[in-house]
């Protein structure tokens, strides 16, 4: 009796598959916005306008925005000036920029201020619910039927005018949306899982609202925020025409474009430069809102490669 001997087996290896982490919904709303052209194009502009404005008295071809000469006066742009000079003999290069240090503090600033008010109103009055809630947003009710503007320039007449009340004036109108921004996004989280987690752990009110719930609302924040930036500056323009935004020596877009405007038929370009500064960086706050508005929207996640 023969005894064959078979072939020993052979042993599959386990193929090995390569599992892709899923993404955050941070991550994914970077590729997306990426694929903004606009928005990535305004992002680029604004980065670069706020460098030049924070650059401005270190830059090589920058004048002193104050350095009078009254025998040079109004000059078209040259080689010189390429801004040209105002009536005094200022160059208008250098009162733009340091005009554009001074308007985007104020959209910075003003919209910090409405977004402290505005995140800790909303989250508080969606967290709370019942007559607490009812009463916050009826006193949010009633500020909205107040025009805004008015508000800011009796605020402005009966205190001193300084940039320092300016930014808080400017900030004091515009949380309203924010505070109910933040409470509709309070309302729909509050019952969520990790909050039932983290009141089961022992977390207070407080910590359970800016620790757990804010955080969880940034995205229509940012958004928001990018929107209310540019308001912010528009305001103040337009405050300055009434006299009542910044006041001199120093300068901003809109009391620059103010003071062209008086004198518009003779020197158009002391309106032209910031009223093009002015327009173009609004005009770029509001591509980059609507950018990050698409990349953050939960229901239009796509897969991005």
């Amino acid at each position: 009796m023969s005894i064959g001997f078979s072939p020993p087996a052979t042993v599959v290896q386990p193929s090995l598959e390569l599992v892709t982490a899923p993404r955050s919904l941070w991550s994914d709303a970077w590729r997306r916005l990426r694929r903004n052209r606009m928005a990535v194009g305004a992002g680029v502009f604004l980065a670069v306008m706020c460098t030049l404005a924070a650059l401005a008295p270190w830059l090589p071809l920058v004048q002193d925005p104050t350095a009078q000469d009254l025998r040079l006066g109004a000059t078209a742009p040259s080689f010189a000036h390429w801004f040209g000079t105002d009536d005094l003999g200022r160059d208008a290069l250098a009162r733009v920029l340091f005009g554009g240090r001074i308007s985007m503090l104020v959209g910075l600033i003003g919209t910090l201020v409405s977004l402290v008010i505005g995140v800790s109103w909303g989250a508080v009055a969606g967290y709370l619910g019942g007559k607490v809630d009812e009463f916050m947003m009826r006193v949010v009710d009633v500020l909205y039927s107040l025009p805004y503007i008015f508000l800011v320039i009796l605020l402005l007449v009966f205190f001193e005018r300084s940039l320092i009340m300016l930014f808080v004036a400017l900030g004091l109108v515009q949380w309203l949306t924010m505070a109910r921004i933040v409470r509709g996004q309070v309302l729909s989280l509050k019952n969520q899982t990790f909050v039932e987690a983290a009141r089961a752990l022992g977390a207070d009110d407080r910590a359970i609202i800016f620790r757990h719930l804010v955080p969880n609302t940034l995205g229509p924040v940012i958004v928001y925020t990018t929107l209310t930036v540019p308001a912010v500056i528009l305001q103040e323009a337009f405050l300055s025409f009434l006299g009542l935004g910044v006041q001199p020596p120093d300068a901003s877009w809109g009391t620059l474009v103010s003071d062209g405007a008086r004198v518009l038929a003779i020197f158009p370009w002391l309106v032209l430069f910031p009223g093009l500064a002015l327009s173009l960086t609004l005009l770029a706050f509001n591509f980059l809102g609507d950018g990050l508005r698409d990349a953050l929207d939960p229901q239009d996640r796509r897969d991005v490669n």
